[in-house]
């Protein structure tokens, strides 16, 4: 009987990016099991994964993290012997198991055909971003990762060409297997409890202020787009996790003299995403870099007009339902938010385009093409 195993401990607030990676991964993956395959998830005891109950699926506690030194005797003892709850219980076939690890911490003699999910290679791209012994760890960890998984799923062409670059994948080891958005617009104004007066007319970045994000040189372009728009109460909303690491773009803001036309919301809530991306005129994403870009997708899947770099996986997530520019180019930035937030004609087109390129994304498609490399793994 075909188990597979998929290591759902990364879906915690420690990792938001990963957790909602697993958390609709398996979501997705539980209706299309065949009537012999059976889905074991491992999580964190203190995050209990919220999925619907089903027979062919099981929710395993694990207490060690994926940092633990002891997952690296705990997984590989669980996965010789998964004890499936209720009324029944076996002992799994070891040659009947896939592990599937959704980051490269994990344990690297799993005993089992391995998967193995890889998002990006920041710490290597970006070192100045990292300390030497970050970037060590990062490498390290990616090498004792790749040796342990027979195939690895790259979450988009540019990561996957990285990883054969930088990392010396073999390509046939390595395959493409992209997310999806899960939001959809609700038709809701923006909730007062994030501080903004509705209805605003606004522009939106939703993201980190990582270094790679490039806020410091989109406050500057909204600084010059601001003095031509025909909205002049429209403002910049910067929306995201705030590292203070990474004060840049604040200080870009006061030094431009922005601090009424942009404002800084911090982390908001995940379900005041859907109300925050369809509340905005535009969405900008303008980073330097990016293993998939969701954000992108989940702002065309709420109908918002989107501007985002020309660089890494973002061409292949926006298509042409993006207006696409150069992130070095201040200028040609400042020149885009003018144009799109100038012209309602082109934001109700780029709307409709927007959401047929989020519509060519879906989690079941994803859950499909990630079973079908389990299946692939029995043989």
């Amino acid at each position: 009987m075909p188990h597979y195993v998929l290591d759902a401990r990364t879906a915690t607030p420690h990792f938001p990016g990963i957790s909602r990676y697993v958390t609709n991964l398996a979501r997705a993956m539980m209706p299309l099991l065949a009537p012999d395959e059976r889905l074991t998830l491992l999580h964190d005891p203190a995050h209990p994964l919220a999925l619907p109950p089903a027979d062919a699926v099981q929710c395993v506690p694990v207490a060690a993290s994926p940092f633990s030194l002891q997952q690296q005797w705990l997984i590989p003892r669980i996965l010789r012997h998964l004890a499936v709850g209720g009324r029944s219980s076996f002992v799994v076939r070891r040659s009947s198991v896939v592990y599937h690890s959704a980051y490269i911490v994990m344990p690297y003699a799993p005993g089992v055909p391995t998967v193995l999910t890889v998002y990006d290679l920041i710490p290597l791209l970006f070192p100045e971003q990292s300390s030497r012994q970050a970037r060590l760890a990062a490498r390290w960890a990616n090498r004792l990762a790749l040796r342990a998984a027979r195939r690895v799923l790259a979450i988009s062409e540019a990561t996957r060409a990285d990883y054969i670059r930088r990392l010396g994948v073999p390509p046939a080891r390595i395959v493409t297997i992209p997310l999806a958005a899960e939001l959809a617009a609700q038709g809701c104004q923006l909730s007062e409890k994030v501080g903004i007066p509705a209805p605003p007319p606004y522009a939106l970045y939703l993201g980190s202020n990582k270094p790679h994000k490039n806020l410091a040189r989109l406050v500057e372009a909204w600084g010059i787009a601001a003095r031509h728009l025909p909205i002049t109460d429209c403002k910049l909303l910067i929306a995201g996790a705030w590292d203070a690491r990474y004060p840049e773009a604040r200080q870009r803001a006061a030094e431009l003299g922005l601090a009424d036309k942009v404002i800084f919301l911090g982390p908001v809530a995940e379900a005041d995403l859907p109300t925050l991306y369809a509340g905005a005129m535009l969405f900008v994403f303008p980073s330097l870099y990016e293993g998939f870009g969701l954000p992108v997708l989940e702002a065309m899947a709420c109908g918002t007009p989107v501007i985002c770099s020309n660089v890494s996986s973002l061409p292949e997530v926006a298509g042409d339902a993006a207006i696409q520019v150069d992130p070095l180019d201040v200028d040609a930035l400042a020149t885009a938010i003018g144009r799109v937030l100038g012209d309602a004609a082109l934001r109700a087109e780029m709307r409709q385009r927007g959401s047929a390129q989020a519509a060519r994304f879906s989690w079941a498609q994803t859950a499909q093409q990630t079973l079908a490399v389990y299946r692939s793994q029995l043989h």
